[in-house]
């Protein structure tokens, strides 16, 4: 029980952006004792464990859990502005989440095989993220219409979708394997519907591609940026909604894009170069014309896709194991870090 609660009270401490010391003047302890708690050599007592409960923001049956994953390797997409501070503290969210996550499923006996149907093809340029995103909509029976839902779409691939809302924007997203078994991808849940399914198929790329030992990790971005791309709006389609060369492109043409794929009129753009059906100078032209004029740029990042592209399948699961009452209450309180008033409001209706 010592390793468990010193795995824990380091998590937390970590996860809330606290330094030993920190953490030490809040319970007015020495920065010796919050070492020796971490380290599994000292036991805190009861009312410690509270204290730190109210101080690290968790219920305090969070100390208990023995349940741990192992996230592995991670592609974690950040701005230079994003401290190692930070980034530690959002694993550490992103761990405790993936835990109650798995922790539920495993307790209702589900248990999925997730298969890359892309696996045995390596990828080095665009085209040939392009032949592979044919083989991902066939072999996932897509078809050629645009894609409504890309969280549900993931979900029924048996890959997890955790959003996150406490974080800035200069989180974008991050892909894994837990215990090297099951894909998970984890997105900023604040930002406009358009990028947030375009961060879903870049994190998505991570996961699948399989990327020759030639590139390098900025080549690789912009491998699963085309893949992204790629998926949400198919090269072929472009020439079926464009038609072919262009010298110029309207704003309702864009628009109706927009609208009908859930892609972002800058990514149109890009894509619409990127086939050459406008010429490279458009590219440059276009966000130049957009930054000179401040309600331009407004209503060309408006975001107007219509979709949910939220995720609700934890929270479905935790009331279902309430349901089966394989949990009680406080705990569906806990895992899904609501008030129990809530939980009671949201009781049995049948």
């Amino acid at each position: 029980m010592k390793d468990i609660i010193a795995y824990r009270i380091k998590n937390a401490r970590i996860l809330k952006g606290l330094t030993l010391q920190n953490l030490a003047d809040e319970l007015h302890v020495s920065k010796q004792m919050i070492s020796k708690y971490e380290k599994g050599m000292s036991l805190p007592n009861s009312q410690s464990i509270i204290k730190l409960a109210k101080l690290l923001d968790q219920k305090a049956d969070y100390f208990f859990r023995a349940f741990k994953i192992d996230v592995g390797h991670v592609n974690f997409r950040k701005k230079s502005k994003f401290s190692i501070k930070k980034q530690k503290s959002l694993k550490e969210q992103i761990k405790i989440n993936l835990e109650n996550y798995l922790w539920i499923e495993d307790l209702l006996s589900i248990d999925y095989s997730f298969k890359n149907v892309i696996n045995n093809f390596k990828v080095s340029n665009v085209r040939e993220v392009e032949k592979v995103i044919l083989q991902l909509r066939k072999k996932w029976d897509i078809g050629n219409d645009p894609i409504y839902n890309i969280i549900q779409l993931l979900e029924d691939k048996e890959i997890k979708v955790i959003e996150l809302f406490d974080v800035d924007d200069k989180f974008d997203g991050l892909a894994a394997f837990v215990n090297d078994k099951y894909p998970v991808i984890v997105v900023n849940g604040n930002f406009p519907v358009e990028r947030k399914r375009f961060t879903l198929l870049h994190e998505l790329g991570h996961l699948l591609l399989k990327i020759k030992d030639s590139i390098d990790s900025r080549q690789e971005e912009t491998l699963c940026n085309q893949f992204a791309s790629e998926f949400l709006l198919p090269r072929k389609f472009l020439f079926n909604e464009f038609g072919g060369k262009r010298g110029h492109i309207t704003l309702p043409e864009l628009i109706s894009i927009q609208e009908k794929y859930g892609i972002s009129i800058p990514a149109i753009i890009y894509r619409l170069v990127d086939a050459k059906i406008i010429a490279k100078e458009k590219h440059a032209s276009f966000y130049k014309k957009i930054n000179f004029d401040p309600n331009l740029k407004e209503l060309v990042n408006k975001s107007r896709f219509k979709t949910p592209e939220h995720s609700n399948r934890y929270q479905q699961l935790v009331y279902r194991a309430l349901a089966q009452e394989n949990i009680t209450m406080s705990k569906a309180s806990s895992l899904l870090n609501i008030d129990l008033n809530s939980i009671m409001d949201n009781g049995l209706l049948i």
